[in-house]
């Protein structure tokens, strides 16, 4: 339970990170923050860097865009891309 409590912290590490070096208004891949943190079988975890998303766009810390407009939280499915959120645009 520690190993995937500590992963999940990575992740929204990672996300938080490099949605920020992204810039306003630009997005990232999910796969992105999975490759930085486990570089090895990053694929393995897109499943759990999906559901860190999910819980983050929940609490507002990023927006989960598909096709390039924001989406809910629970309408994720597909291709997805993280952003921080945009304000005042």
């Amino acid at each position: 339970m520690t190993e995937a409590k500590d992963l999940r912290g990575q992740l929204r590490a990672e996300i938080l990170a490099l949605t920020a070096a992204r810039g306003p208004g630009k997005s990232i891949c999910p796969s992105e923050a999975a490759r930085a943190v486990r570089p090895e079988d990053w694929n393995r975890f897109m499943t759990e860097t999906r559901r860190v998303a999910v819980q983050m766009a929940e609490a507002g810390e990023i927006e989960i865009l598909r096709k390039g407009k924001p989406i809910a939280p629970d309408e994720v499915r597909g291709v997805i891309r993280l952003r921080r959120p945009v304000t005042g645009l």
